[in-house]
């Protein structure tokens, strides 16, 4: 089922679809991969540019040959930014019989995907399916939580926490943070508080807040609070509409401070940075459309050129890439879509991504390890982002040895 075609219905329409589609799929000989995401809702933005995004990859896989002779093909189903809904999600999947469930947050419904995948592989070992999570970077899944059938393909907090505290000027010396409060955000407001005294004993916490998960509306209280604190730089978390509107405030009010964030680059964060933002505003990728021009990689910057052309949003899922690129390859190594073998064929995969670095999931936790970067938004890229007239530049690179902190998991794999 061609993905971009339906995703303007209602989702019982697409579901209809979806259940309908296996039959023929399977006549097809395609491999499906179904996709949970929030496609509904106060986070759709980012969930309709992320399957986009991740559909592009799948095409360009599946115009290579695709995987064991067959085409990718990608199931979506909305699970509403809901755990209940993103399990519903699971339990369609399984009965299906597709091998994977691709998921990229946020991490308590990776949380409960985890969880239920474990729960279900238990009791019907017929029928497994493997779980990558591309986005749900809560450290605990890695560690205390961490699964056999759970591989994960963004960096988790507490490294982005490192690489964004190692990205801090030395002339910084007081922030504030901002973080949502359920599982990601407080790992957030953890990790940071760690890395910041342990890399940067110097640096002052003048201000620490706590904000419900999509439900602040305007965020000019906390800027008010910021102003008076004396911070230089706001160090967040925040996603989605927690983090435009919280930017959009800081940019209306003239808060002259610079923004560290996760993910200032997503979906709606660059529209509310705007202009005045220039040079201001700090983001931890793994992705930029201009590192192909940066890093002297045209097969890279053609690439872009040609997503640009068919879409009006920028490609900044490199974490969904590689989650689509892990499953190609994996496949492709176990030679099967049996779900434990896919799974044994991940552990310690190593490939390099799109610009040429070197990638490696690591088998003592399935987390992944490659280099990262810190973006800044300014003008004079070959690429901007939103129309806004600035674009993302690379200008930090940190490196896969410097943020492979250790894992506390325990990994218990299957006999058979």
């Amino acid at each position: 089922m061609k993905i971009g075609k339906y995703l303007g219905l209602p989702m019982a329409a697409l579901l209809g679809l979806w259940v309908a589609a296996p039959m023929q799929a399977s006549a097809q000989g395609s491999i499906k991969i179904g996709y949970t995401e929030s496609l509904s809702g106060t986070f759709a933005q980012i969930g309709d540019q992320g399957i986009k995004s991740i559909q592009a990859v799948v095409d360009e896989i599946n115009a290579k040959g695709g995987v064991l002779g067959k085409k990718l093909e990608l199931v979506p189903i909305d699970n509403k930014a809901q755990p209940a809904d993103a399990l519903q999600a699971l339990q369609k999947m399984v009965d299906d019989g597709l091998p994977i469930v691709l998921n990229c947050g946020p991490s308590n419904i990776a949380a409960a995907l985890v969880d239920g995948v474990n729960k279900h592989n238990d009791r019907n070992k017929d029928r497994r399916i493997v779980y990558v999570n591309c986005g749900a970077v809560a450290p605990e899944l890695t560690n205390e939580k961490c699964s056999f059938w759970h591989f994960r393909t963004d960096a988790h907090a507490g490294m982005k926490a490192e690489i964004m505290v190692r990205g801090l000027p030395k002339t910084t010396t007081k922030v504030y943070m901002i973080n949502q409060d359920y599982l990601f955000g407080q790992a957030v407001q953890r990790d940071l508080r760690l890395y910041l005294e342990k890399l940067r004993p110097d640096v002052q916490i003048v201000g620490d807040e706590m904000v419900p998960l999509g439900k602040v509306k305007d965020f000019s209280s906390y800027v008010a609070k910021i102003k008076v604190s004396g911070a230089q730089a706001l160090l967040t978390g925040n996603w989605g509409p927690d983090l435009s509107l919280l930017v959009k405030a800081g940019m209306d009010a003239g808060l002259g401070i610079d923004y560290y964030a996760y993910y200032a680059h997503l979906a709606g964060g660059p529209t509310a940075i705007g202009p005045s933002g220039n040079g201001k505003v700090h983001s931890v990728m793994n992705f930029s459309e201009n590192m192909g021009v940066q890093f002297n990689k045209p097969d890279v910057d053609a690439w872009v050129q040609a997503f640009r052309a068919k879409h009006d949003f920028d490609f900044v899922f490199g974490d969904r890439r590689l989650g689509i690129e892990l499953i190609a390859m994996a496949i492709n190594k176990a030679g099967s879509t049996d779900a434990l073998k896919i799974a044994e064929a991940m552990e310690g995969l190593s490939w390099t991504d799109k610009v040429g670095q070197p990638v490696t999931m690591r088998a003592d936790d399935h987390q992944i390890l490659m280099p990262y970067y810190l973006g800044t938004f300014t003008t004079g890229m070959k690429y901007d982002s939103e129309k806004t007239g600035l674009g993302w530049r690379i200008d930090t690179t940190i490196t896969a040895a410097d943020i492979a902190q250790p894992t506390t998991c325990k990994m218990k794999r299957p006999a058979s």
